[in-house]
């Protein structure tokens, strides 16, 4: 009777296993077809000196990869793509949970903000880099409102002057990508116990010493998920930059992307390109490795906990 029971437990775990295999078969086939294969191929290629054409004939070794890390012009795209990190951390965060914490109240109208607020973030890359670099382009649309307002001295070479275009894609950048994160924060919000507010209240806090003192600590692994997704976008940073600035003027707005894309396929240097993107993909894997060790494991570690308890 227990051999016939274990025989019957045997044949259900292996029937078990070959549904999830077959249910993961083919995202498992996708990932390795279109994500490891690539960097596979992106690493091997990095190794040679390769116009795109015809056979690989010229190993370098590593010399790509010394070539791009003594690059004034490529330690300069790491620059800005880092301050697209900080500026991101300090300035979309902040405003972004100021406005989850305003648009969770009641509020007349608050649909309609909601949605106003995340419509920039669905609108394709394409179409809103194409819109402002007509808006801002000299004596453009924007250009003429500021003057229609009486703010005409305000007037700038927005995306032409190379101390002020990095800060000008960033605006942008954030406009795009702000309602995404007031989005993500209201869902956050909608997991904090009304319970405990009503409390604070009872005991004579203040609505903003409740939001400091309760809601955001409560909205830490919401904001730690934001901020993963934030700094590994920023070092990944390409769409808006190309279609708005191609990485210049003189490349001010150059990041490790467009570096690849320069060197990679309008220059046919396709071995340095792809050690540029093996570059790339180590230090964005690095980061995500270490950010999960150290901030996000405890998030993880508690659920589990929980769950086991």
């Amino acid at each position: 009777m227990n051999e016939t029971r274990r025989a019957h437990q045997r044949r259900n775990a292996r029937r078990l296993n070959l549904f999830i295999a077959l249910f993961a078969a083919p995202a498992l086939i996708v990932y390795l077809t279109f994500v490891l294969l690539p960097v596979l191929l992106a690493a091997f290629y990095s190794f040679w000196k390769w116009n795109g054409l015809g056979p690989l004939t010229e190993f370098v070794g590593i010399e790509n990869y010394a070539r791009a890390l003594s690059d004034p012009v490529f330690l300069g795209a790491v620059g800005h793509n880092l301050f697209f990190v900080i500026a991101s951390l300090l300035v979309q965060g902040p405003i972004a949970i100021g406005a989850a914490l305003l648009l969770n109240r009641p509020l007349r109208g608050r649909t309609v903000l909601r949605v106003a607020i995340f419509i920039p973030y669905v609108l394709s890359e394409v179409i809103a880099g194409v819109a402002w670099r007509l808006l801002l382009q000299p004596n453009g649309p924007f250009d003429s409102f500021l003057a229609a307002v009486g703010l005409g001295g305000l007037k700038q070479l927005w995306l032409a002057d190379t101390n002020l275009v990095l800060w000008t894609v960033f605006a942008v950048v954030s406009w795009k990508y702000l309602g995404f994160a007031i989005i993500l924060f209201l869902a956050g919000l909608q997991g904090v116990p009304e319970e405990l507010s009503e409390a604070a209240q009872i005991d004579g806090a203040s609505w903003w010493q409740t939001q400091r003192h309760i809601t955001i600590p409560l909205l830490g692994p919401t904001i730690r998920i934001w901020a993963f997704l934030s700094i590994i976008g920023s070092l990944q940073l390409f769409d808006m930059v190309w279609i708005m600035t191609g990485g210049g003027p003189a490349n001010a707005t150059s990041t490790m992307a467009t570096y690849m894309i320069q060197f990679g396929f309008q220059r046919s240097q396709f071995g340095f390109g792809s050690a540029v993107a093996v570059i790339l993909f180590v230090v964005s894997f690095i980061f995500a490795l270490i950010y999960q060790r150290f901030v996000l494991s405890r998030d993880i570690g508690g659920t589990m906990s929980r769950r086991v308890g």
